[in-house]
């Protein structure tokens, strides 16, 4: 039995792993958990506060905590943090930053797992955000927004046979983005992954083929 610890950026990413990574590594004699990066402590009132990366450093030594307080060989750990807005101190950030998406996901992955050095570590950093996953089928949108036809044909219209890893990452027109000028309602936190969970694995994994790679790969570990 292999044991999956997951440190995701967010409550989003950490509902997401939840709802849908968690009962389904299990079929695969994975079990996984899942919490939110750190972001701060207060030491007075002995309170952690969870969610967003801010800082590398803090991911890091978050991470590196968790190892420590499991030791255990059949222990692995994962991540899920965007691509989108990496704090700029994170390892290779400069060198890779003129590489095409996925050669840059993995180079960053990959100084990622060398800073942590631990065999168990398994970095994975989504391309470019969360809403990546959402627009392999916007028409799913209309689980929450069923009001908005119009808004959720244009995002279909918009994505069309596009690989929804590479819909761009700029400031105004990243996945999130995209799906905000349609429909300003949308909130990541209440209706993400609701709509993910109707989309479903079999779609995002054929849509998104970094994010397939990674199921893959926690899937595999139940075979070790």
């Amino acid at each position: 039995m292999i044991r999956l610890h997951v440190t995701a950026e967010g409550q989003t990413e950490k509902k997401f792993v939840d709802v849908l990574l968690i009962p389904h590594l299990a079929q695969f004699g994975v079990y996984a958990d899942a919490r939110c990066v750190l972001t701060s402590k207060d030491k007075r009132a002995a309170k952690e506060y969870r969610g967003g990366l801010v800082k590398f450093q803090k991911a890091l030594a978050d991470i590196e905590t968790w190892m420590k307080e499991d030791k255990s060989s059949d222990c692995r750990f994962t991540t899920m943090f965007d691509l989108y807005a990496l704090p700029s101190d994170f390892p290779d950030y400069d060198q890779c930053e003129r590489f095409e998406p996925y050669t840059r996901v993995e180079a960053l992955e990959n100084a990622f797992k060398l800073a942590i050095f631990d065999r168990r570590f398994l970095p994975y950093i989504q391309i470019h955000e969360f809403e990546a996953l959402i627009l392999a089928d916007p028409t799913k949108l209309d689980w929450e927004y069923l009001e908005h036809e119009r808004a959720i044909r244009n995002l279909v219209d918009m994505v069309n046979e596009q690989n929804p890893e590479l819909i761009d990452d700029g400031p105004e027109t990243a996945p999130s983005k995209r799906i905000l000028r349609e429909i300003p309602e949308y909130d990541k936190a209440t209706a993400g992954v609701s709509v993910a969970a109707h989309i479903g694995l079999p779609t995002l994994r054929k849509k998104c083929r970094h994010f397939d790679e990674w199921v893959t790969q926690l899937e595999s570990l139940g075979k070790e």
